[in-house]
């Protein structure tokens, strides 16, 4: 019996249909695309572009990394206007040296001549004069040529109105370099500032290649210090992002609202503090006797005033009396303790300020004195504001948990849906003088009055929904937070933050340095978190199964897997912040960027290919240097 043929299986008509639809909307799409990004490649076909890209790339192809001194170079042919009786036969010309023949060598005055050079340097440039008989004059014929690769130029002129029976002469002029790597010579020159004459060398190492290895340091160093603070920033807000260990994370109704309540109070009393300290330190700066004399006894008194308030051993409960003289001595400590930070900061910037005019050449370690003393100095009071905040928030958890063990459900249930109504009502507030900071709105009922009752509304439907459980889960919404914060921050180029930090801090590289440092924070703490997010869950099940605490979780079970992916993210985050840091120059964040934005907009297309070379090299670098240390280290 015969087998069957098989029979080709036929494609359905259907599909073939979607084939055909797919292929034509691929080519409006793309001929949408092309009309829209107005692409005509009759410009390439223009014979004016073409000679200006071959000018700018033989440009970029020589970059001015040495500079050659100049002289002018003279080369004369005589020349009859108007032509002698019986005609005019110019001189022999010795074919292998320098020489310039004229085409015809006489004609009427005004009449047409072509100038013919041989054996010039090449690419030499040359300007065509005429010099009348007296030889005190040169006529501009024609300037701005370029001799070619092999030292030759012609070009056609049009003579001067000045007859005369005496010959006169073409004359050709050329500023050529001396010297060469080889053999180096020393020349007298003229300073063009101060008229003086000064020797030199040709031919020596350009200002463009000097400009460049000044603004490519700063621009390393600038990724530098960006990458430094990102990271510090980073590595602890990572762990804020990463939704394993912040998705168990819940906490009571009444101790979330008591807490919210407590951190803008906190802060308050933290700024009251510190402009109390600053007024303090201001009567002792004055001399720097009585700084020094405060930076030794002031940690003493407060070393005294800590161990009074934490006896090491207490045989009975404390009164209420001595709890609340323990409280103001602690509070007089972290007055004292702040007083402590102005008089370091005052100290530092008066020794750097002594300091740095005796260092000499090191002179940039007291500026860096200085500047750590300013830097310290400017945020002393954001440090006791966030540590007034903790305080009265971990205050504010053991109320509520003395409350929660001490009082009945049936209070502290519903207590806590007007308190954290009020804690709501309270962010609403400060959410809303905020935007009155922007917008100026100046009305209290938009800034004030409205948000307490939206805030206060949502604040108690949340604890209305959350009322049987008792406990609301405040890790996702910090983790939701956080993730909203980083990626709203990233979608920002550090392009346009550097315009923002140019208004404020002025141009240059620190504004470069901020703009790259925010980006930075932004950046790695998404990677740094979906690093922890990917960390196996055996050594933290471990871990947890022995009782330990949080943090002990994390410096036990999660550091020591994180470690390696971390140090090989920070190190390409650095080489992508070196190139970065060459973007936001043109935005005057400083570095290589800002000299080659003035180079090019200069026309100065060589020393912007010694930028352009620097750059290649740094980042060449760079991608080595830190594929060695992941090897090493990774």
């Amino acid at each position: 019996m015969a087998e069957p043929t098989p029979t080709k299986s036929k494609r359905p008509f259907g599909r073939s249909v979607l084939i055909l639809l797919a292929i034509f909307a691929g080519v409006v799409v793309y001929a949408y695309g092309f009309s829209v990004t107005d692409v005509d490649l009759s410009q390439i076909r223009s014979e004016t572009r073409r000679e200006q890209l071959t000018r700018v790339m033989r440009a970029l192809a020589r970059p001015e990394l040495v500079t050659y001194e100049r002289v002018e170079t003279n080369t004369d042919t005589p020349f009859y206007m108007p032509c002698p009786p019986g005609g005019f036969t110019p001189p022999e010309v010795d074919p292998f040296s320098r020489h310039i023949t004229v085409d015809p060598a006489c004609t009427e005055p005004g009449g047409t001549i072509t100038v013919h050079g041989e054996n010039f340097s090449p690419n030499a440039r040359v300007t065509v004069y005429l010099v009348p008989p007296s030889g005190d004059l040169e006529l501009t014929l024609k300037s701005g040529l370029i001799a070619d690769d092999t030292g030759s130029f012609t070009v056609t002129v049009d003579t001067r109105e000045r007859p005369s029976d005496q010959p006169q002469t073409i004359r050709v002029k050329t500023r050529e370099p001396i010297g060469s790597i080889f053999k180096p010579v020393t020349v007298e020159s003229i300073d063009p500032n101060t008229g003086a004459t000064v020797v030199v060398r040709s031919p020596r190492i350009s200002k463009a290649a000097l400009d460049t290895w000044d603004k490519i340091i700063e621009t390393v160093f600038l990724a530098l210090l960006a990458t430094t603070l990102g990271v510090l920033i980073a590595v602890p807000m990572s762990f804020l992002a990463a939704r394993n260990l912040m998705k168990d994370i819940t906490t009571p109704l009444i101790k979330l609202g008591l807490q919210l309540v407590a951190a803008p109070v906190g802060v308050a009393v933290g700024v009251i503090a510190a402009r109390w300290a600053q007024d303090i330190s201001g009567l002792l700066t004055d001399s720097v006797l009585l700084v020094l004399l405060g930076l030794i006894l002031l940690p003493g008194l407060i070393v005294l005033a800590l161990r009074w308030a934490f006896p090491a051993v207490e045989l009975e409960p404390p009164t209420l009396g001595l709890r609340i003289s323990r409280g103001l001595v602690l509070f007089v400590a972290a007055v004292a303790s702040i007083v402590v930070l102005f008089l370091s900061a005052s100290l530092l910037q008066r020794f750097g300020d002594w300091v740095a005019p005796r260092l000499g050449a090191f002179e940039f370690l007291g500026a860096f004195s200085t500047t750590i003393g300013d830097i310290l100095a400017a945020i002393i009071t954001v440090i006791a504001a966030l540590a007034g905040a903790g305080v009265l928030v971990n205050l504010a958890g053991k109320l509520a948990s003395w409350m929660r063990n001490h009082l009945p459900d049936a209070i502290t249930r519903p207590l806590a849906v007007p308190l954290v109504g009020l804690a709501f009502a309270l962010v609403a507030v400060i959410i809303g003088q905020g935007i009155d900071w922007l917008y100026q709105i100046g009305d209290p009922v938009k800034i004030i009055w409205v948000p307490a009752a939206v805030g206060a509304a949502f604040g108690m439907f949340l604890a209305i929904r959350a009322y049987k459980r008792e406990v609301v889960n405040i890790g996702l919404t910090v983790y939701y937070m956080a993730r909203t914060t980083f990626n709203a921050i990233r979608s920002i180029e550090p392009l346009v933050m550097v315009i923002v930090f140019v208004v404020w801090v002025g141009i240059g590289p620190f504004a470069g340095s901020l703009a790259l440092a925010l980006h930075t924070i932004a950046a790695l703490a998404k990677l740094y978190s979906e690093q922890v997010e990917s960390i196996l869950p055996g050594p933290v099940e471990a871990v947890q199964a022995t009782g330990a605490t949080r943090l002990q979780t994390v410096v036990y079970a999660v550091i020591p897997q994180i470690v390696p992916p971390y140090i090989s993210f920070t190190l390409y985050r650095w080489d992508i912040n070196v190139r970065m840091s060459t973007i936001i120059g043109f935005a005057g964040g400083g570095g290589i960027g800002f000299l080659l934005q003035q180079n090019i907009r200069l026309l100065n297309y060589q020393a912007a290919s010694v930028n352009m070379l620097a750059i290649a090299i740094v980042v060449a670098s760079m991608d080595y240097l830190s594929s060695r240390i992941r090897e090493k280290i990774v």
